[in-house]
């Protein structure tokens, strides 16, 4: 062998291409991933991915809290390739969100989201596809009963189901998830659907186990490394893989139920959201860019399932956890529902003005059980400055919900359950630094029904039971942590007040 021979059978070794690839490589990704010029400042990264290590898994939005008080209000990092900022304090969510709500309007598109929604639906939709759907979803929701007396006394009458099936536990401690989410469930059940679901139907039981185990897998790490690395993510085994078999099972669900309609659907008789977007497709037949066809129909009706269940089940779950490990907050709920409300009767919107404590603990439930933390996601839609910073489009942005709730200059006493936060001089006190439903053009849709659901199960339970924790058993406040926070799985008492 020549010596030239010789030395290029050096450079081209498999071992030193090998070298020399991933040197290239790494280089190729630090020129992709420079920041730019007067980016918001942020922990060092990664190679490919970023500062996925950084955040953690089990408490992302509390560890998170350390880089705000390094690095300030806008805090930049870096997920494999996506870029993403946090921003913290009232003015600047405010700023983004409100004055600036048009460059602020998208919702990122991640690729498991990508994968399953094909952008359809309602909350992860975007443009001219997620104004109309919106639009409807809101008129639909009107329509079948929101803010009218009709739709709350199905929430009165839900209340009785989840009180009667509570009873059947005859004393003994019981974990109260799945009841729970089976009653405010039926409540977007019956707007959806047109039917409300028994406690013991198996085919529901599993479709709310369906979705809460999606709910919770898709923060894991296996998900979060799907967003980063799809083309190798969707080869291996993992809980990404459960989340897409769980949200096919739930679509096949809602696609069957759509299919029954069809079969006895009447035109002149809307009965529920279903039929009323059935009829809105053939309205829209003859109109090729339209955005109401089937699979947005299957989506926006998931949607509407998913966040009509998940939040205010979680919340309300909490209610009932903190009733229990504080007391002597409870007695004094107990105390106003007695004084204000006759135990013949339902409470209803209407005693709200009347029920100042019980409203303010409901309000404190929210603010410690931090459902959202980080808020949905939005994204830049075009290159954007922002408290002198810039921002790139295609930036994702989070809104630090986590810290506004536990800001100590706003709260009395930030990390203690503390009902005062929401009294003034005895009388309910609104607090501008309180944004569970989020604010702007792309705030909860659904806001005034979970406020209304909020009030009249919570208030219900109240009236009729006492919670305890169970003999010899801890009652913890420890989260489990999917795209909602929501408390560990935990058993209580519930005695009847009769």
């Amino acid at each position: 062998m020549s010596f030239l021979e010789a030395a290029l059978w050096a450079v081209l070794h498999p071992q030193t291409l090998l070298l020399g690839a991933v040197v290239f490589l790494f280089f190729a990704d630090f020129l992709k991933s420079r920041r730019p010029k007067n980016y918001p400042p942020g922990p060092w990264r990664l190679p490919f991915l970023g500062n996925f290590f950084h955040i953690g898994f089990e408490q992302s939005h509390l560890t998170l809290q350390q880089f705000v008080k390094k690095y300030g209000n806008i805090v930049s990092f870096e997920f494999g390739n996506m870029r993403s900022v946090v921003i913290t304090g009232l003015p600047l969510i405010r700023e983004a969100l409100i004055d600036m709500d048009q460059n602020f309007a998208n919702r990122p598109v991640f690729s498991i989201q990508q994968r399953v929604l094909k952008g359809n639906g309602l909350i992860m939709s975007n443009g001219q596809v997620w104004k109309e759907q919106r639009r409807f979803a809101l008129m639909a929701l009107r329509n079948f009963g929101l803010g009218k007396k009709s739709l709350e006394e199905r929430i009165q009458e839900e209340a009785h189901h989840l009180i009667e099936a509570i009873k059947e536990e005859n004393g003994q401690p019981f974990d109260p998830h799945f009841k729970i989410n089976n009653a405010v469930s039926n409540i977007i059940c019956s707007i959806t659907f047109g039917k409300r679901f028994e406690y013991q139907d198996g085919e529901f039981q599993e479709l709310l186990r369906l979705l809460d185990e999606a709910t919770y897998m898709e923060a894991s790490v296996a998900s979060q490394l799907y967003n980063i690395f799809p083309w190798i993510m969707k080869f291996l085994p993992g809980s990404h893989q459960t989340v897409f078999r769980n949200w096919e099972k739930l679509k096949l669900f809602v696609a069957h139920t759509i299919e029954k309609h069809k079969r006895d659907w009447n035109p002149d008789e809307t009965r529920d959201f279903i039929d009323a977007y059935l009829k809105e497709i053939g309205k829209n037949a003859s109109n090729a860019t339209s955005s109401f066809h089937e699979d947005n129909l299957i989506w926006s009706t998931l949607d509407l399932f998913f966040a009509g269940t998940e939040t205010t089940s979680s919340t309300l779950r909490w209610g009932l956890l903190y009733m229990a490990l504080y007391p002597d907050i409870q007695e004094k709920v107990h105390a106003e529902i007695d004084r204000v409300i006759n135990p013949e009767q339902w409470p209803s919107v209407a005693d709200r003005e009347s029920l100042p404590y019980t409203n303010a603990v409901i309000h404190e439930v929210q603010r410690m059980g931090n459902i959202v933390p980080l808020n949905a996601p939005r994204e830049v839609t075009a290159d954007t400055t922002l408290a002198g910073y810039h921002l790139p489009k295609g930036t994702i942005v989070m809104t630090n919900l986590t810290a506004l709730h536990r800001d100590p200059e706003e709260w009395a006493t930030p990390d203690t359950f503390n009902p005062e936060h929401f009294l003034e001089n005895g009388q309910f006190k609104k607090r501008e630094s309180f944004l569970p439903f989020s604010i702007g053009k792309r705030a909860c849709l659904g806001e005034q029904l979970a406020r209304t659901e909020l009030l009249i199960f919570f208030t219900s339970l109240m009236q009729k039971f006492t919670f305890k924790p169970p003999d010899n058993e801890k009652l913890s406040l420890e989260f489990r942590e999917g795209i909602t926070v929501s408390p560990v799985k935990h058993r209580l008492y519930a005695f009847p007040r009769e």
